[in-house]
């Protein structure tokens, strides 16, 4: 496990959007989309599209990357900035993203 004082080994965003009615299926694709991009950025680990069961019209991107500074050069790219119009334009209200540093790490078979 990482002391306090090293860098961690991963760090995971989780940004929750809540969608305007009936963009759900044109967002969710635009996002699967954002993940294939993001396969072969420096960095990249690992990322999951959630829905609550009881709001069909709320996703949770959770995104895991060795480093904020990973996540933050593809997040400047021009690709991405061409997608992220597409995704605010189906977005009911901005936003919010939280940081975690990954402390214990674990996947089955592993």
């Amino acid at each position: 496990m990482n002391s306090p004082a090293e860098e961690p080994r991963m760090m995971t965003v989780v940004t929750t959007i809540r969608l305007r009615p009936g963009g759900e299926d044109e967002w969710d694709t635009a996002i699967r989309e954002r993940f294939e991009s993001a396969r072969d950025r420096p960095g990249w680990i690992s990322g999951q599209l959630l829905t609550p069961d009881d709001a069909s019209s709320t996703r949770v991107i959770v995104g895991t990357w060795r480093s904020r500074d990973d996540w933050a050069t593809w997040h400047h790219d021009p690709d991405f900035l061409d997608q992220r119009s597409t995704l605010e334009r189906l977005e009911d209200e901005p936003s919010r993203s939280e940081w975690f540093r990954v402390l214990a790490d674990a996947h089955a078979g592993s």
